[in-house]
């Protein structure tokens, strides 16, 4: 009949669908138009710590008659990539601070690998590596995540002091950085129950509940809880920071110093007061545990547990625990100290 597929037209149509199909579902290269390059990674997240040093692995499967790699950074909550470096395969230029110390892995003419040297705590996020060939771009998207520990920090004045920048600026300050909602995350998984809001790096307020209660927003299920979008400059609050491994040590000076006492002790043994998150990553990645609190560089007192026991804070689970911010001239206390290796 006029205007019907015929039976051996409509059997090759459906021949050809199914072989369409077939092909999507198995990711056969023949659904995809054009030659891609770039192999997939076997791992998207590489892991590493402070000080390491991290490759990214990014390798072409064959090489373009001519293209350039260009390595870059995204910035979370800022909405943008910030250049590290771009090769042609025989040359590479590195390009802002990272730049200088990154480098290709070349460990072979199709490896466009980026090596980074002294990794730090801003290295960590994700990263971008590209193929420029001038006919059909790629890319492939890797994360750097560090090993480390995330600590709820609010300065002597007492809590919600901090806008944004303040509490950017007050985690750079005791070794650390803002932490990120996935760092954050981990940290609630490994057993960190806070009820005061802090500011985490892509600009959002929340806090971590494990035991749901009544003054720490209701009975509900146990979470992360959200203040949702807040103004940056106006709205204060305390500040989650992150820390990784250590490239020195902490110990303690017993005694009972003021402040500026401490000071001078640790001066004595060549080192320093160390700062909170110091305290935090020997007490994670050294297991430093110490029955007696110390001053630290920010004035506060604090003493880290790693074995729980009734005189020795009184808390059943490990931490860091805190006596506040005391007078600088009360000689009351120890000190810990920070020195490099």
């Amino acid at each position: 009949m006029p205007g019907w597929l015929t039976l051996p037209a409509l059997c090759c149509f459906l021949l050809l669908w199914a072989f369409t199909i077939f092909h999507k579902a198995q990711g056969d290269p023949a659904s995809h138009p054009g030659p891609h390059y770039l192999l997939p990674p076997i791992h998207e997240v590489i892991h590493s710590h402070r000080g390491a040093t991290a490759t990214l692995p990014c390798v072409l499967g064959t090489s373009p008659p001519s293209y350039k790699v260009r390595w870059s950074k995204v910035e979370p909550g800022e909405l943008r990539e910030t250049l590290i470096l771009v090769t042609n395969g025989l040359q590479a230029r590195g390009y802002g601070p990272l730049g200088g110390r990154a480098r290709m892995r070349r460990g072979h003419r199709l490896d466009a690998s980026l090596v980074i040297a002294g990794v730090r705590l801003e290295d960590e996020g994700r990263y971008r590596c590209e193929l420029i060939n001038g006919i059909e771009d790629e890319s492939v998207a890797l994360t750097l995540s560090l090993e480390g520990v995330v600590f709820p920090y609010q300065p002597s004045r007492g809590r919600y002091q901090f806008n944004y920048y303040e509490a950017k600026q007050a985690c750079e300050e005791q070794d650390g950085r803002l932490a990120t909602y996935s760092q954050l995350y981990q940290a609630w998984t490994e057993g960190l129950d806070w009820c005061n809001a802090g500011w985490l790096l892509e600009g959002s307020v929340r806090y971590p509940v494990l035991t749901a209660r009544a003054p720490c927003g209701g009975r509900g299920r146990p979470g992360i809880r959200s203040y949702g979008p807040r103004d940056l400059m106006r709205d204060r609050y305390d500040a989650f920071c992150f820390t990784s491994a250590l490239a020195g040590q902490v110990f303690f000076v017993p005694g009972r110093l003021t402040l500026s006492e401490a000071h001078a002790a640790c001066r004595r043994r060549g080192a320093v007061v160390a700062k909170v998150g110091h305290l935090y990553a020997a007490w994670k990645f050294s297991g430093l545990d110490q029955c007696d609190g110390g001053w630290l560089a920010d004035g506060s007192v604090r003493f880290p547990i790693t074995t729980p026991r009734p005189r020795c804070g009184g808390l059943p689970d490990p931490g860091v625990r805190s006596f506040g911010f005391p007078r600088p001239q009360q000689a009351a206390y120890g000190t810990y100290c920070y020195a490099e290796n």
